[in-house]
């Protein structure tokens, strides 16, 4: 194991294009300081290495991805004086470090998630649950603290205000289902489908054009200022893919194999993927 990864097992695939993580933390995966520093030092990495296009998180614990962050080490956090306004927030800067990479970060959780732990997936792009086993709980607020890793800033965008405030006052397990229903989950999916539905959708990820991938989220992220401004970033990037020699090839390519036939368009999610399996892809 990657010593700089301490609790963290890092597998690369597709010549580097899919990074998969699996937490190995035991007892409970618990984020102490040294599997937050592993993941801060996973989130640096992802902006360093340009190869990359999808990772996943996931765990090696089939009840816990990871239980929150230590208590113990919240209680030794430093005091003195007045609580401080504007200081930087390393777990704020690792969790915006996963969610404004270029690759796609995924996040596959069979089993428990909570405290920080629940934040840090919240940061991440994509989330897939188990119907069986995952489990959300932002546990802060029946201990007398709040969700101080992002959570009272993502869960609203994600699921509105009044379920978020179901979520972080009530401090009590928020099943898949509803999970998946509140928009906290992409999709709550049976244990025996989920590590193979989240393998699929990296893999194809990986093996689109990479600044394809790229370009796309950032268009997708425009989307938090005004619709103007939205659609003129969109339109900026578009036109900078039209330019890409990549993404002429493939279009070209798309007709060769069935593209805007009758036969080929009533499967085009089979061709799209027959785009990535041409020899002459990058």
């Amino acid at each position: 194991m990657d010593e700089a990864l301490h609790g963290i097992r890092l597998e690369r695939d597709l010549d580097g294009r899919r990074w998969i993580a699996t937490i190995e933390a035991p007892p409970i995966n618990l984020m102490t300081l040294e599997l937050f520093g592993a993941l801060a030092t996973l989130s640096a990495r992802l902006h360093e290495d340009e190869r990359v296009q999808a990772l996943v998180l996931r765990s090696a614990d089939p009840d816990f991805f990871i239980a929150h962050f230590d208590v113990e080490a919240i209680l030794r956090f430093p005091i003195d004086g007045d609580a401080p306004r504007g200081r930087p927030n390393a777990f704020h800067q690792m969790c915006e470090r996963f969610r404004t990479a270029p690759a796609i970060t995924m996040v596959e959780i069979d089993g428990r998630v909570g405290g920080g732990g629940s934040e840090l997936s919240l940061a991440c792009d994509l989330r897939f649950g188990s119907r069986e086993r995952c489990v959300v709980n932002q546990m802060e607020v029946p201990l007398g603290i709040l969700p101080g890793g992002g959570g009272t800033q993502r869960l609203p965008r994600l699921l509105g205000r009044g379920r978020a405030l179901e979520v972080v006052l009530g401090g009590d397990d928020l099943d898949a289902e509803t999970a998946e229903r509140w928009g906290y989950l992409n999709r709550a999916l049976p244990a025996s489908e989920l590590r193979g539905f989240v393998s699929a959708l990296s893999e194809r990820i990986a093996r689109h054009p990479r600044e394809a991938v790229r370009l796309a989220k950032r268009a997708v992220d425009a989307a938090n200022g005004t619709l103007a401004e939205g659609l003129e970033e969109e339109d900026h990037l578009f036109q900078r893919l039209l330019r890409d020699p990549e993404a002429r090839r493939r279009m070209q390519r798309f007709g060769d194999i069935g593209g805007q036939t009758r036969e080929g368009e009533l499967r085009v999610a089979e061709l799209g993927a027959a785009l990535a399996d041409d020899p002459e892809a990058t």
